[in-house]
């Protein structure tokens, strides 16, 4: 398995911070010893890469994204990708679908990312550049969203994205778990975006846009627990952690998820 760091972010500065933390993360990954599942946690039995960036140059960048995550696929069984803002995911999914006609995409974000975008897609923009360059957006579940701008409902329902927001999950998270495995078993491989502002701010204050009432960070790793067990599980990125936002908290949250889906 193969660990990759990207230090991409493309916000304008502000999501400032984020390219720090696939290094903090991976130190952090020191102090966990095994997961739950019993698997032990050594950074020594992983493939640890980089993909190495200049954010100065954002077209660039986002290409070498697509370029190394499409070669990657070709060769590991399940990659985990190390961001990084959100608009890392648009490059790390468009590789992903190269190499799984019939793959599936599962994002856990409190926001649908779908503002109307630009030529270089954001973080607040990636998932709608993803749709309209041709991803199937019947193959996408965006899972504890909880804040969506009008324009983002518009497109969300004219492509028929599956949006289960945290209504939803708080009432039954068991059920919505079944729901979502139920769906990417059907493809030949799922893809899995973890935007850690999905949590509610109380167990992830360090990232950019904190939304109130989210999932708490046990049930985001029963999700990610239960997702990680199936066969078609190809790959996951985990995105959004500014280090520079708190005292080193959801840093270390980023270690244990990145654990639980080894």
């Amino acid at each position: 398995m193969q660990i990759i760091r990207v230090k991409g972010i493309n916000s304008m500065g502000r999501t400032s911070g984020c390219e720090k933390a696939p290094v903090k993360v991976l130190e952090a990954l020191d102090e966990i010893g095994s997961n739950e599942k019993g698997k032990l946690i050594d950074k020594r039995l992983f493939d640890l890469e980089e993909i190495h960036l200049d954010n100065r140059n954002v077209k660039e960048a986002n290409e070498l994204i697509y370029k190394n995550s499409r070669k990657v696929f070709q060769t590991q069984d399940k990659v985990l990708f190390l961001g990084g803002d959100h608009s890392i995911s648009y490059g790390l999914v468009k590789g992903f679908k190269e190499n799984f006609e019939n793959g599936f995409l599962v994002v856990f974000d409190a926001h649908a990312d779908c503002v109307k975008p630009g030529k270089e897609p954001t973080h607040e923009e990636w998932l709608r550049k993803l749709v309209e360059g041709g991803f199937p957006s019947e193959k996408i579940v965006i899972v504890g969203a909880r804040n969506i701008w009008p324009e983002e409902r518009e497109f969300l329902n004219k492509n028929k994205i599956q949006v289960i927001g945290m209504k939803q999950v708080s009432e039954s998270k068991e059920d919505i778990c079944d729901l979502v495995m139920e769906k990417v078993r059907q493809g030949d491989g799922f893809y899995v975006s973890v935007d850690v502002d999905v949590l509610d701010p109380a167990f992830a204050p360090g990232t950019g846009y904190l939304e109130p009432g989210g999932m708490s960070s046990r049930d985001l790793i029963y999700f990610l627990q239960r997702l990680s067990l199936l066969n078609n599980f190809k790959g996951a990125d985990i995105v959004e952690i500014n280090p520079d936002k708190d005292n080193g908290r959801t840093v270390k949250l980023g270690a244990k998820i990145l654990s639980e889906l080894i």
